[in-house]
């Protein structure tokens, strides 16, 4: 039980599981707006467009009466769903654009790596170390003053 209730936490704590329950927040708040927008504003343009009562009907001659196909609530709900989903691909453009910027700062102050030939020198001056080490003293002083040579060759 207790490893449950610990792999539920990890779960539960992960940034995308939080990042997703505040989008889903979001989005259902955000989905009243749109629905008011629609509702409000673009039916009544379309009304004075088309002529027709947007919120329009159309009755069916058969089975009890009152029946009726409502188009016009169905372009409503057609309307929503395009307008919501250019949003949440606008916001996912977003967003990755964020994230491709953040990646690029997070390479950018990486620090370089050495070049090949500094690596090898080092690598021979650790084997030196084990056995001269006055010759390996000397050796690094010479290496430090190499690797600080090396940037300035590559800015060149």
């Amino acid at each position: 039980m207790n490893k449950f209730l610990k792999e539920f936490k990890e779960f539960a704590l992960k940034g995308s599981v939080i990042d997703m329950a505040i989008g889903v927040i979001i989005g259902g708040a955000f989905s009243g707006i749109v629905t008011a927008f629609t509702d409000d504003f673009i039916t009544p343009i379309l009304n004075m467009i088309g002529g027709e009562e947007w919120g329009g009907r159309i009755l069916l001659p058969f089975g009890p009466y009152g029946n009726a196909l409502l188009w016009g609530h169905f372009l409503s709900a057609v309307v929503n769903f395009l307008i919501m989903a250019l949003i949440l691909f606008l916001m996912i453009q977003g967003v990755t654009k964020l994230k491709e910027l953040g990646k690029k700062k997070e390479e950018a102050a990486a620090p370089a790596e050495d070049p090949a030939d500094i690596k090898l020198l080092k690598e021979m001056l650790a084997i030196m170390k084990e056995s001269n080490p006055e010759a390996a003293k000397k050796a690094e002083e010479k290496l430090a003053k190499k690797a600080e040579e090396a940037p300035a060759k590559e800015t060149k």
